[in-house]
This record gives C-alpha cells, structure tokens and sequence, in this order.
C-alpha cells in the first residue's frame, strides 16, 4: 500500500511540473504581447477606377511596458476566402518601409489568412509610447460586382474590419469609392461606421451595395502601362505611354481614364496597328485624367493596346546641373495620382545623340534597372510590379552634354555630300555611257495581288521562326536527336532565307507608292530592329547573369522587360500584317 501510495504522489508531482514547464513556456510569450494595447484602428476600404480595392490599416499602439519592451513583428489578419484574392500587401510607417511575409498563421487561430509585418528595428513599446504604422492589402477587382441589368449598381465583398491577435479599444471604417457613391444596401448601415472595443480575432466578411452614375469605376485589368521618356538636343520632353488593358466588367468597354504626369496636355491617342483615335478629353483637371476612346469596344475577356504621346514642358521637369557646365538634370514625378492598379510597369528615359547619363537616383529604383547604349546614344529603364497609388515618387537623372553634338548630324550629312560630289567628279571625267532615258513614274500603285503575296510570306516566315525557336529548345532539353535538329534547322533556314529575299523585293515597291504603305513598311521594319534588339539584350543579361554580375532578382526583372519588348513589337507586327489582310479584302 505505501508503495502505490508513493507511486501515485510521484505521478503526481511530474504531473503539476509538466503542466507548469509547459504553462512557462508559453506564457512568457504571451506576456510579451501584453506589452501594449492597440489605441486605435483607422480602416479605409477604397475602391480603386479599374475595380481593385486597397484595404489601408492605420494602427496607433501605445506602450504598456515598465521594462523597455520591444516588439519586432504585428500580426494582422482577414476571413481565409479573401486570401485567394490578395494581389499585394505592403507596410510602413513615417520613416521606413517594412518587411511583409504572407498567408502566415494567426496565432493557429483557424479561418484566416494571415499577414506578418516585420520591423527593420524593434518597436519600443516602453509605458506610454505611441507607435502608427500603415499596413496594406490590395485585393483584385474580383471582389466587386457590377449589375448586368443597371451598370450604375456595384456589390462589393469586403472584410468589414481587420482580424488582429488583441482588442482594439476603437476602430473607424469607411468604404470609399470614387466620386459621390450612394449607399443601397449591405451588411453594415452606411459606407462609414465605427465599433468600440474590437474584439480579437474578429472574422467579420461584409458586403455593401451602392450606386454610382458614370464610369467612375471600370471593371478592367492593365496588364501593362510602358511610358518612354525622351529627351532631346534642345532639353524638349515627349512621353509616350502604351497600355495593355483587359476587360473584365459585365458590359462592353468603349473608353478608359488615364492619368498623365502633371503638366502634361494635348495628347495623342492610337491603336497598336498605328490607326489614329479621336483626340482624349480631360475629364479631371487636378489628376490631369484623360478620356480615351477605343478603336471598337471591348467584350467581356477582350483586351487592346493603345499608346498616348504628348509632350511636357521643360522648364516643369528640366534645370542645368551645378556640378558641371555640360551637365543637366531631370526630375521626374512617376505614378503620382494614378488611382489604379497596374500589374507590370516599365520606364525608360532615352536622352539625346551624345549624352552619357552620370548619376541617377538608384535608391528610388533598386536593382531592377538596365541601360540601352547605341552608338552614339544611351537609355536609362526600370521596373515595377504591381503598381498603385501609394507607389508614387521622384527620380532625378543627371546626364553629360555637349551642345556641340548638335551639330553632329548636320556636319556628317555635309560630309556624305561632300564625298558624293567627289564621287560624282570622278564618274564625270569617265567617257560616257549613252545615256538612259528614265522617265519617274510619279504617285506608283502597288497591285493588291503583290501586298496579298507579302501578307502570305511574312506570315510564313513568322511561323517558320517559331519552328526554329521550338527546334532549338527541343535539342537544349534533349527531345531530339541533335543530326535531326541540324537537318531541320537547315531546310527552314533555307526556307527563311527564299521568303526574306522575296519579302524584300515585295517591301521595295511598297516603299515607293504612296505614304500609306511606306509607312506600314516602316513601324514593320522599327517592330523587327526591337525584337532583335531585345534579344540580343536577353543574350547579354543571361551572359551577366551567369558570370554573377546580375542578381537574380534584377535579372528575373531584366528578362520579364525585354520579354515584354519582344512581345509588344510581335503584337505590333501581326496588327500591321491583319491591318493588310482587311485592306485587300
């Protein structure tokens, strides 16, 4: 009996210190999350014009700590269903930009989709500090309904507040749309609302309906937004941008609003087959927005390109540099404004014949940036992922130039005159053959059967070329034996080289009829340099790439921009080539 006695005191004992290691082990860490309370909780729900919608969290702490805690992570959280919808999150607060990890647990609290926001330095969480910071989540256009039957009427699916591991003594939210929303209906009583005491790990899904006359908002994707900036002799600025959009709305879309860099008027719109659209409108003069009308309206799934050119004044964006006579600077404004999400955006600043870019500011830019150097002529571009409104920044380039280069082209123009008129006295002084008459056939017509023969060629050598690519990867991965590959390659090369010598006998006498063709002939022949050269740019970073000087990171952004090029000149040609086929007809 005092055996099972001391038996069962002695399961005993190692019971209580099991559950009091266990009870230490855990309550520590907790505790440490006591060092502070959440004041306040500012939650803005904004719909953005092409439909996605940022949630931006305002969290103001105030320290509770009597030992100068710290604390180096907050976590915050939504119903798990809007997770699949996160397209990007963000945090910061008035000095720094944080580290952002997600679909992490929340606490092991089930149902949530949660996001860890990692501090550069600890937060001091001392008795009475107050720490702010923002935390962003951008969810996509999924979220909002548009009605079929009255496109004035949007239901938007939201969290109606955030999901956070402690109470909230007060939080304020608000769903703001673009322009004068009215509210219908929904699971809260108006578009603003307050809660005391938010409880933690509140899962709060919502939805509210409202109405809003206009096309304040357009259900669509921009793929992409390219803006090239260039830069003159005589420091004169003009921008393009071309956009890729998608439309996702229940209804067609015939128009889209843009935003252009302050200062900026008169542009000029048009398709990516060269057609001219009808002249944008500005429809907001303090975001300097601008209408654009499509060439044909887009069906739900449809997607178009079109580019806008307009210049800005110089003396808005351009100064002479102080660190040197032959030294200029310009300061650019990028994505200020631009209440829309974009999925990828590249720029790229082209500066005159002669010009060597100096400096730049590469801490706004990171490491995703490459230079374009031609002979006589240098190009400074970047990236950028998932673009909104909050991505908004300055960047200034110095650049060297001499004003003596503006005088370049003319001497080498008189140069090449001045060779052709020594060549010309050479031939003079030679006996002379019987001269031809040649009579100059004025205002040439091409025949409908020669641009029909050049549409059928020049689709056969693009499909050809894709053989040629498809055979190259097939012998990089092994699927075919490599005498096959060198067999194949040499009957298509063969091929290719009878259409390219026919192709350019058929572009020779579209050259010379009127304008119109000519000038088909010319964006076909720009689109094919810019296909090559980002290939040869593709080689070049894969080279760098390999030897170390190019991180992956910058080299993954590289690729995707140079892919991109390629694929925006291949677009362009089969819109020239189908621009062709309608016109024969």
């Amino acid at each position: 009996m005092p055996t099972k006695k001391t038996l069962a005191i002695s399961l005993l004992s190692l019971t209580v210190l099991a559950i009091t290691v266990i009870f230490h082990t855990v309550y520590p860490a907790r505790a440490a999350s006591a060092d502070y309370s959440i004041e306040q909780v500012d939650h803005k729900i904004k719909v953005m014009y092409n439909g996605y919608v940022l949630m931006n969290e305002t969290i103001t702490l105030v320290g509770e700590s009597l030992d100068g805690g710290v604390i180096d992570h907050f976590l915050i959280g939504v119903p798990y269903k809007y997770g699949q919808q996160i397209v990007r999150c963000f945090a910061y607060n008035a000095y720094s930009v944080f580290e952002v990890v997600q679909d992490v647990s929340l606490e092991d609290r089930a149902g949530f989709y949660g996001v860890r926001v990692n501090f550069l330095s600890p937060l001091s969480v001392s008795n009475g500090t107050h720490q702010v910071f923002n935390i962003g989540i951008v969810f996509s256009n999924n979220l909002l309904t548009q009605n079929s039957q009255n496109s004035s009427l949007f239901t938007l699916d939201f969290p109606a507040y955030p999901s956070l591991t402690k109470i909230a003594a007060k939080c304020n939210a608000s769903v703001i749309a673009p322009g004068n929303a009215t509210f219908i209906s929904g699971t809260q009583e108006s578009l603003n609302y307050s809660v005391t005491s938010l409880s933690a790990f509140q899962y709060a899904p919502a939805n509210v309906t409202f109405l809003l006359s206009g096309d304040k908002i357009q259900v669509f994707e921009i793929k992409e937004l390219k803006r090239k900036v260039t830069i003159n002799e005589f420091n004169d600025i003009e921008v393009s941008d071309t956009y890729r959009i998608t439309n996702k709305a229940s209804k067609e879309i015939s128009s889209v609003e843009v935003m252009l860099p302050p200062n900026a008027s008169n542009p000029k719109a048009q398709d990516q087959s060269g057609r001219a659209l009808s002249t944008p409108t500005q429809s907001d003069r303090i975001t300097n927005t601008f209408k654009v009308t499509l060439y044909s309206s887009l069906k739900t799934g449809e997607s178009a390109v079109f580019t806008l050119t307009y210049p800005l004044p110089k003396d808005a964006y351009y100064s002479a540099a102080q660190s040197a006579s032959n030294a200029h600077n310009i300061t650019f404004q990028l994505f200020q404004k631009a209440d829309y999400f974009i999925e990828q955006a590249s720029v790229s600043f082209s500066f005159p014949e002669g010009a060597k870019i100096s400096n730049f500011d590469k801490a706004i830019i990171g490491e995703g940036y490459g230079f374009s150097k031609n002979v006589f002529q240098e190009s400074l571009f970047f990236s950028r992922q998932n673009v909104i409104l909050t991505d908004s920044f300055s960047i200034w380039i110095v650049y060297e130039y001499n004003p003596l280069w503006i005088s370049f082209r003319p001497a080498l123009i008189m140069w090449a005159l001045a060779l052709v008129g020594c060549a010309v006295v050479v031939v003079a002084r030679k006996p002379k053959a019987p001269e031809q008459v040649i009579v100059p056939v004025k205002g040439a017509r091409i025949r409908l059967d020669d641009i029909r023969d050049f549409a059928d060629k020049y689709e056969e050598k693009m499909k050809i070329m894709a053989e040629i690519d498809s055979l190259d990867a097939k012998v990089q991965k092994g699927r075919i034996p490599r005498r096959r590959y060198k067999v194949q390659k040499k009957t298509l090369e063969a091929r290719l080289n009878t259409l390219s010598r026919d192709l350019g006998g058929l572009r020779s006498r579209m050259r010379v009829t009127s304008g119109h063709y000519a000038d088909l002939v010319r964006q076909l022949e720009i689109a094919e340099t810019d296909i090559i050269e980002a290939e040869t740019n593709i080689k070049s970073i894969e080279a760098r790439h390999e030897r170390g000087d190019l991180s992956l990171e910058a080299y993954r952004g590289l690729l995707s921009d140079y892919q991109r090029r390629k694929e925006n000149a291949q677009i362009k040609i089969n819109g020239i080539i189908i621009r062709l086929r309608e016109e024969i007809r």
